[in-house]
């Protein structure tokens, strides 16, 4: 079988569908690698989006979802609780920084920044002392709802929607030697008195381009916002469950956020659930008797009891099993490999972060939509390697079930794929 002669009704996300080849179906999932209808074993370099965590269909997980689908389906949350989401609200609160006292529950990403924007808006108002501005990193990507593409880098991603977004104030990225711009910038802004929030994706900035910058930069932005009364938003979103070497890229610096976002990896990839953790302060801003005070967000399947079930299981895998050590065996591959590609001239800016490397294809053109990104995961593709380059921004992000030969076959693929390129530009 080679793939449904019929073309498929289906509207694929980030696809230019007059351009991309029909897609092929995936018919299973195992540790590592995605199965094709072909029964080809395709590498999951790139954690199918950064979602799966310590492999696909860890058994633990599975057996939860099983288990809770024979209990649950949806339970209105406007109306009711559950236990999976009592204990999943608990278990976060005891995993993630000092401080954050409550839990919101939302479906994704994107959603979760969203509500943490409203959260800090909210909290301003509800104390009377309204604030409306917002300061974001240059080349941060927080989703693509209207309020996280205002917060997110403005370009190609949303350009179709400009009259729909609000205007934000926007720090540069913490390039080595020029940190102390970023932070006078947003000590400026922040003085202004009129700045709500500080949103930034700790450590690392996904999908602007796998930027990587030092933890302690992170204390200098909290000092900066505690002195002004603005609050410290933390999107995780990506960066969370060890991607970063860490549980939380916070951790690496002992950082309580006043809000903490978190999907993704969250049910250990097998069902979306986005959770937004915020401090007592800022559920207090909100608990009145007055009903207007009432924080007015959420959706139709807010906390899904069996996407609640799954996520309590991660958290019981990350307690039981040795997920660090294997967090710590992952970076360490990437060390050794990455070595050689450094004195590669075909290579740029090559860097990691935890279990994320990545790398620059010198000789192209920057940007996402640079014409070597679709010629390169084209290459892989037919490698039977899953990475979606973000432009010339070529990325690993593995499952942490990864081993030595996966990771050989990926970094070969790699050079590989810039001897391909050179050779037919």
């Amino acid at each position: 079988m080679t793939g449904n002669p019929i073309r498929s009704p289906i509207w694929h996300p980030f696809t230019q569908h007059k351009l991309e080849p029909a897609f092929k179906k995936i018919v299973a999932t195992d540790g590592a690698y995605l199965i094709d209808e072909d029964g080809r074993s395709i590498l999951d370099a790139i954690s199918s989006w950064w979602v799966v965590t310590h492999r696909h269909r860890h058994p633990a997980i599975t057996n939860a979802i099983q288990l809770a689908a024979e209990r649950f389906d949806q339970v209105i949350f406007a109306e009711y609780t559950h236990d999976p989401a009592e204990e999943l609200a608990r278990g976060l609160i005891d995993l993630t920084p000092p401080g954050l006292a409550h839990v919101f529950y939302s479906d994704s990403g994107s959603t979760s920044v969203e509500v943490a924007l409203k959260m800090a808006l909210g909290f301003f108002h509800n104390n009377g002392a309204p604030r409306s501005r917002v300061v974001v990193m240059q080349h941060g990507y927080h989703g693509d709802t209207i309020g996280t593409m205002s917060a997110g880098e403005r370009g190609v991603f949303n350009a179709a929607y400009a009259p729909l977004l609000f205007d934000v104030d926007t720090i540069p990225f913490p390039e080595p030697g020029h940190e102390q711009e970023t932070l006078d910038a947003l000590e400026q802004f922040c003085r202004s008195g009129d700045v709500a929030a500080l949103v930034i994706e700790p450590l690392v900035l996904g999908a602007g381009g796998m930027k990587i910058y030092p933890a302690q930069l992170l204390v200098e932005f909290q000092r900066i916002t505690r002195r002004f009364g603005t609050l410290f938003v933390a999107d995780e979103v990506m960066t969370a469950w060890g991607r970063t070497g860490t549980l939380l890229a916070c951790d690496q610096c002992d950082l309580s956020p006043d809000i903490l976002c978190l999907s993704k990896g969250i049910t250990g990839g097998a069902l979306p659930l986005a959770v937004t953790l915020c401090t007592a302060e800022i559920f207090d801003a909100h608990l009145s008797e007055e009903r207007r005070r009432t924080f007015f967000h959420s959706s139709s399947y807010t906390a899904n009891p069996i996407a609640c079930a799954a996520a309590v299981a991660n958290l019981d895998v990350w307690r039981a099993e040795p997920v660090e050590e294997r967090v710590r065996a992952v970076a360490a591959m990437h060390r050794d490999r990455l070595v050689r590609l450094q004195s590669n001239p075909r290579f740029r800016n090559v860097r990691q972060q935890g279990t994320i490397a990545a790398l620059d294809l010198a000789g192209s053109s920057d940007g996402y939509l640079s014409e070597v990104g679709p010629r390169l995961r084209a290459f892989f593709r037919q490698r039977g390697i899953l990475i979606r380059p973000l432009g010339n921004v070529i990325y690993l992000m593995p499952p942490y079930c990864v081993t030595e030969e996966d990771l050989d076959l990926a970094y070969d693929a790699i050079e590989e794929a810039a001897d391909f390129v050179g050779n037919t530009v």
